[in-house]
């Protein structure tokens, strides 16, 4: 229950952020918000990145252990519109190497105005907070996608999507 707490806390907050903001097209960067969740790596090395799913990397996200094998599970949910071989574009654009990478910059994507313009770029904190509510962190994005309400869930599934990144 006092995680619940905590996390609603936090959630309050970044709407607080968010409203300081004017509620504008653009998102907030990750150091900007209180909402954006700590994040302790404890993952294996880029470079051993591919291989870390298979181990069951770990990284927490404020009081969550990470399991980027069970992110992998969670990552079916993505699989309709993307996938993480690079140049692949389909219904929304690949995600090779997501983490670190600007918003709309896959060559070949037709992106939305509001993620072309929005400055973001996708570290492990941005990717926590916009799957959560992909419409609400971007107003005007074409991600149809309602988002993960579950914590748990999304931080498996950022963990594994770091893990895929190089």
């Amino acid at each position: 229950m006092k995680r619940n707490f905590l996390m609603g806390a936090a959630a309050l907050a970044g709407l607080m952020t968010l409203s300081a903001c004017g509620g504008g097209n653009n998102a907030p960067a990750a150091e900007e918000t209180s909402a954006a969740p700590a994040v302790e790596e404890t993952a294996a090395p880029a470079a051993a990145a591919p291989d870390a799913a298979a181990a069951g990397a770990t990284m927490e996200f404020a009081s969550m252990t990470t399991d980027a094998a069970a992110g992998e599970k969670v990552f079916a949910l993505c699989r309709s519109c993307h996938v993480l071989e690079e140049g692949v574009n389909r219904v929304g654009p690949s995600l090779h190497n997501i983490v670190g990478r600007p918003s709309g910059s896959v060559e070949g994507y037709s992106y939305s105005d509001a993620n072309k313009n929005s400055g973001v770029t996708w570290t492990t904190d941005v990717l926590f907070e916009y799957l959560e509510d992909p419409k609400g962190f971007m107003p005007g994005t074409k991600m149809a996608f309602p988002g993960i309400k579950d914590a748990q869930d999304r931080a498996n599934l950022v963990a594994y999507l770091e893990s895929q990144s190089s």
